[in-house]
């Protein structure tokens, strides 16, 4: 019987303030919390496997499931990595835990980048500062339009954010500007990801979906990287290929939007393989929790449990869930950027023990140790394994 392990990661659905939260100014973030609170979250299949039981979050449940009635494992994870982004918060779970910062640019880039980019772009650049990714094209959309200057932005992430409107800069050459950039901003200026963001119509514009990320590749060896060399599958679903640079990702079927997202995944349980298919589900993150909106990104999640409870169906006897998060954005939180939080950590298989409660995990990277050592393999990076306490 093949081995499977699908790894869901719920972009930003944090599980309360972490440790250190105070030092990132998220004091008090708690994106599951603000969703609880808002009476609109229906998610029976994760409450099953133990989610509403985690301890030391705002929303356990003061009457829990009974631990003899939970169908899973639950428990939730600390960051140790120096970020609270997309990119360090999956480097992190697939075993490589990022010590040093990735650069950010609360004051913009430095001119000498800006100089470089447009010598080799052969266009202009404006903007230049933090900014809001649907405010930015409301502000600077029109001038970009009159002149065809690049609209270079950031954000409290360690990203360079490039936006065109299809009708001036076809999206094929945003992307060529976007790898351009990518070569561009490395050693000291390496930021985690390049990202296009191309938008169409009329003022106050819109984004389209093909954004594309160009991401750094991960520096050391993730559990995906050891995977593949042991000869098993690696299938990327969502951001993933794009969030590890293509390195190890083998297949990829890219963001489609959650809903989609998930139905490819049901679909991949279909399929004859061993391996590993790692899902990131990013509605969540991008659509809903940077602009704050509690109602849609708790319906989201609503969403998302039904599709798990068809998934779980498709399950085989030596298949496991594992579902987590890489950060949080609360939606109920001050601002528009990331929170410093505890993500959860739910798992479930036919073969696991039920109702374990793992408390509380040092590192995102214990979970990339225990898929290794679910595998065979030797690779435990930054991590230790818990499999032991839950087969």
């Amino acid at each position: 019987m093949s081995r499977r392990v699908f790894w869901i990661v719920l972009d930003s659905v944090g599980c309360g303030e972490a440790p250190d939260a105070a030092a990132f100014g998220d004091a008090g973030s708690d994106t599951l919390g603000t969703c609880a609170r808002s009476g609109l979250l229906d998610v029976p299949n994760m409450a099953k496997l133990g989610l509403f039981n985690i301890d030391g979050t705002s929303f356990r449940s003061d009457e829990p499931v009974k631990p003899e009635d939970i169908e899973g494992i639950y428990g939730r994870a600390q960051e140790q990595s120096a970020g609270k982004d997309t990119t360090v918060g999956h480097w992190e779970m697939a075993g490589m835990i990022s010590h040093t910062p990735l650069p950010t640019y609360p004051d913009g880039f430095p001119q000498d980048i800006l100089d470089t980019l447009e010598k080799a772009w052969g266009r202009k650049i404006i903007c230049n500062k933090p900014y809001s990714g649907t405010e930015v094209i409301k502000d600077y959309g029109e001038e970009h339009m009159k002149t065809g200057a690049m609209i270079v932005y950031t954000s409290a992430d360690s990203v360079m954010q490039i936006a065109a409107h299809e009708d001036i800069v076809p999206v094929e050459e945003l992307y060529r500007m976007c790898r351009i950039a990518r070569e561009v901003m490395h050693g000291e200026h390496g930021c985690g990801r390049i990202i296009a963001r191309p938008f169409e119509g009329e003022w106050p514009f819109r984004r389209t979906v093909r954004r594309h990320d160009f991401s750094l590749q991960p520096p050391r060896e993730t559990v995906l990287d050891a995977l593949k060399k042991a000869g098993f599958v690696n299938i990327g679903v969502g951001k993933i290929k794009d969030i590890f640079a293509g390195k190890s990702v083998m297949v990829s079927i890219p963001n489609m939007g959650n809903d989609a997202n998930m139905d490819r995944t049901i679909d991949v349980a279909d399929c004859d393989f061993e391996g590993l298919c790692y899902v990131n589900l990013v509605d969540t993150d991008m659509i809903y929790g940077h602009r704050r909106d509690i109602p849609a990104y708790t319906k989201a999640l609503n969403d998302f449990d039904v599709q798990l409870g068809k998934l779980m169906e498709k399950m085989g006897d030596e298949d496991i869930i594992l579902i987590t998060a890489d950060h949080g954005c609360d939606p109920g939180y001050t601002g528009t950027d990331h929170t410093r939080e505890y993500v959860p950590v739910l798992a479930w298989g036919h073969g696991l023990k039920r109702g374990v409660n793992l408390g509380t995990l040092h590192t995102f990277a214990d979970m990339g140790a225990t898929i290794g050592e679910y595998f065979g393999i030797d690779y435990r990076g930054e991590g230790t394994s818990f499999l032991h306490a839950i087969i």
